[in-house]
């Protein structure tokens, strides 16, 4: 009947449909025809190409699954792994089936199918639900066995319910009971039927009873009368609901009321899950959006109001697509929804737009709800508004690649950028230059006017820069008072210059500052050329840098361009620190000593302690050298004190060898007496070492006297106040100032070898060295020359008053064995 009742174009279409599925998604498709009555199997349309042995498995698999003839175990199971899809008319009737099962191409396996995959279920379940659409249309006209008949009479149809069920007549007489009613009431049938609520009940209770009794029969209807908790039998909690109905015959006279109470505890949990759940979807702070299979708004909640400004009443109806902003192309929807159907689910970003037009983004989740076939039946749409951490991000991001303070890009954005413009020339073989640029002296502006104006003037410079220089050019801020700026696609060194010269104009105009003060810069820049100087970003950068140095070498306010002799300078430079970090630890350092003597007698009168280096790679490194990179890079103070105690233990050594010396002079840097612990580390080096102060001398320089004079001062007196005699060393080479030196407790002037190498040949230095000395014996000092290599320059010394020499002339720096022709035993000969 159902073959005959689709059409020939109907059945092409399905079979072409059904061949065109089991090639792609391997199954093997039987659509077949069932007669219920004489149990037979007939097909419609089968898969092409499908076995015989296929064919013959499927009906008997689906006979087993309608119960039309009984199931066989095997030991593969293979009948369980047909999948089966039945189809039903309007009442119910079975009409037809599809079976599915995936193809086995090796048939000689015993394995005949295995389960299908979640997508060979899904294309069986969308298949079949075309065709039952299609089936349940057709009118077959099938006139099936209407004749019914039982033998069940009322009291066992109310026996068989587990809910509580009493029939009284028209007078409130109980005429019938179930057995859930015994159980309850604890009375049997017999004490129940006959009887009224009066009979069974308290007055009250019978009361309520008759009450609802009356309500059912004057509504017409069935009505819930009551709902309450109580305890069961079991003396468990249970929710019961009571509900009333009269019974009327056919024509309309009351004959009776049903009463029935029921255990709705399930109910009432259900009740309260929807409860908390429409409570939760209101109150989400997530935006909620339900649609129909077809995409159209079916409920939103609050949130959704809230974050779109669309109502929930004008949404109802309408398409999601009303908010689309025009920002995705449709390649992302398509993907989108290809997504949702194959996996139920799909989560990303999308940028949507408000009713009032703005675009905001949104994290949404899609989900797709299925019912029991597999079909779609809606999708649940929940989005976050995440306007604010788009924000943050970009703030975040901001603050990876640009200056807070002047929001110039920094150096990790810089960097980028030069790196993109290196590839870029390099590809286009063309020049561009790296300007580094270092403000002169800005700390003395930070200490003296504060860190607050340092920064205005420091945005203020930023402003200048950037309207000095082109808009294709790139200005950063590194750190500090450190700008750097790129010059892209250079045509020479003018072009270079002339962008100098426009950096230079910058400075020519004062800084005002907030309070109307005015302050003028200065700035030293170095300038490096790809790729000549460097054919990298990192090289680029590192040679400008080492450039604007070299211009602060010359004298600052200055530019200079890179040369390679700098690199390798500043590769030796990072070799002898590396080296000096090791040295300490290794103590490769050590002391030699030169005599200093009367030149009255040439007695002795105490030793000059001198630092020498020998590192097992560089060989000897002059102090000249490594000093002033020791002063720069902080370990002076480690040396420093490291001299100072190996001096004294010297000095304690030839003290218990019975040798006579007057002191021990060791050089004290700048940076050492700036150091507010340096008494305290001097007073606990003798102490250790048992050397007496006495047998100490310290030679500072004049520079010392830069910093904090009134300080050095202090702590010379206290080393003074402590036995240890002190020295100017190099006078009249730096800063002289005699308003100190009068202030200072030294015992000793040492006029600096500078001056004394020409005398008595040349006039400056004779005169330079008679006024020391005049002047240090007018100050009650004692002088001393260094760099003595002549006799001539001793006899001049001498005879203009000089108390001591050292130099060559006497003896060069030794090591401590070889100075016992200047060290006499004690009470020995002196001579």
């Amino acid at each position: 009947m159902l073959a005959k009742a689709i059409s020939q174009v109907q059945l092409r279409e399905w079979q072409q449909e059904i061949n065109d599925i089991s090639a792609e998604f391997r199954l093997t498709v039987t659509f077949s025809q069932i007669n219920i009555t004489d149990h037979r199997v007939q097909d419609i349309c089968i898969s092409q190409g499908a076995d015989e042995r296929t064919h013959k498995q499927h009906q008997i698999s689906l006979l087993q699954h309608l119960c039309l003839i009984p199931a066989v175990t095997t030991s593969d199971s293979q009948n369980a792994k047909v999948y089966h899809q039945i189809i039903r008319d309007q009442q119910g009737y079975v009409l037809a089936a599809l079976s599915f099962s995936s193809i086995n191409h090796n048939l000689d396996k015993p394995e005949l199918f295995q389960e299908l995959t979640a997508i060979q279920t899904r294309i069986a379940d969308m298949l079949s639900s075309a065709i039952r659409v299609y089936v349940q249309n057709l009118d077959l006209n099938i006139k099936h066995d209407q004749r019914v008949t039982h033998d069940v009479d009322v009291q066992a149809f109310i026996d068989a319910f587990d809910e509580h069920v009493w029939i009284k007549n028209p007078q409130g007489i109980y005429i019938a009971c179930n057995k859930s009613v015994e159980r309850a009431w604890r009375k049997s049938k017999e004490q129940i039927v006959g009887k009224t609520d009066f009979d069974l009940f308290d007055q009250r209770t019978a009361e309520q009873f008759i009450e609802s009794d009356k309500l059912a029969v004057d509504i017409g209807s069935t009505v819930v009368v009551s709902e309450c908790e109580e305890v069961d039998v079991n003396f468990n909690k249970v929710w019961l609901e009571t509900i009333k109905a009269p019974v009327f015959n056919a024509q309309g006279e009351l004959t009776g009321i049903i009463g029935m109470t029921r255990n709705i505890a399930k109910h009432k949990e259900a009740q309260d899950q929807l409860i908390l759940a429409a409570n939760v979807f209101q109150n989400a702070v997530e935006g909620v959006v339900i649609t129909d299979s077809e995409g159209n708004i079916t409920e939103v909640n609050q949130a959704f109001t809230d974050i779109t400004g669309y109502s929930r009443a004008e949404v109802l109806g309408q398409n999601p697509r009303m908010l689309r902003s025009g920002r995705h192309p449709k390649s992302f929807f398509d993907k989108l929804w290809n997504t949702l159907l194959v996996q139920g689910k799909w989560h990303g970003e999308i940028w949507n737009r408000r009713k009032q037009g703005a675009i905001f983004p949104q994290a949404i989740t899609i989900s797709a709800v299925f019912d029991k076939q597999n079909i779609i039946q809606y999708y649940v749409a929940v989005f976050a508004d995440i306007s604010a951490q788009k924000q943050n991000e970009e703030k975040l991001k901001n603050l990876a690649y640009f200056d807070p303070l002047t929001q110039l890009p920094n150096r990790m954005q810089f960097m980028s950028l030069l790196e993109q413009e290196v590839n870029h020339s390099h590809r286009a073989k063309k020049q561009l230059a790296v300007v580094f640029l270092d403000i002169d002296f800005f700390k003395h502006i930070n200490d003296s006017l504060g860190h607050v104006m340092g920064d205005e003037i420091l945005v203020e410079l930023a402003k200048r820069l950037s309207y000095a220089l082109s808009e294709f050019d790139v200005l950063a801020r590194l750190s500090g008072d450190e700008f750097v700026v790129m010059l892209p696609s250079i045509m020479g060194t003018d072009y270079v210059t002339s962008a100098l010269d426009r950096i230079r104009s910058v400075f020519e105009l004062p800084f005002i500052l907030d309070n109307a003060q005015s302050v003028r810069l200065t700035a030293s820049m170095g300038i490096s050329i790809y790729p000549s100087d460097g054919d990298d970003h990192d090289s680029l950068l590192r040679n400008a840098d080492a450039a604007m140095h070299r211009a602060k070498q010359y004298g600052r306010n200055n530019y200079a361009f890179y040369t390679e002799s700098m690199t390798k300078q500043a590769i030796v430079q990072i070799k002898l620190q590396t080296a000096l970090h090791q040295a300490l630890i290794n103590e490769d350092f050590y002391l030699v000593y030169q005599p200093k003597l009367a030149l009255n007698d040439l007695s002795t009168c105490g030793f000059e302690a001198l630092i020498r280096w020998h590192d097992p790679v560089l060989g000897n490194i002059s102090p000249g050298e490594f000093i002033p990179i020791a002063e720069k890079i902080g370990l002076i103070w480690d040396i420093g004190l490291w001299v100072l105690r190996a001096a004294c233990l010297q000095g304690v050594a030839w003290l218990t060898q019975g040798k006579s010396f007057e002191r021990i002079s060791v050089n004290v840097a700048s940076l050492q007496l700036q150091r507010s612990d340096f008494v305290d580390k001097v007073r606990l080096i003798l102490l250790e070492t048992g050397l007496p102060a006495k047998h100490l001398e310290l030679e500072v320089t004049e520079s010392c006297m830069m910093n904090d004079p009134d300080a050095i001062i202090r702590d010379l007196k206290l080393f003074g106040a402590m036995g240890i005699a002190l020295s100017i060393d190099d006078f009249g080479t730096g800063y002289s100032s005699l308003n100190y030196l009068k202030k200072l407790p030294i015992d000793k002037l040492k006029i600096d070898q500078s001056f004394v190498r020409d005398i008595p040949d040349e006039p400056n230095n004779t005169a330079i060295a008679k006024a020391v000395i005049a002047l240090g014996h007018a100050l009650n000092l004692q002088i001393i020359a260094e760099g003595v290599e002549t006799q001539a320059q001793a006899d001049f010394l001498r005879t203009n008053g000089c108390d001591f020499a050292q130099g060559f002339l006497y003896s060069k720096p030794r090591l401590p064995d070889a100075l016992d022709d200047f060290l006499p035993l004690v009470g020995g000969d002196k001579s």
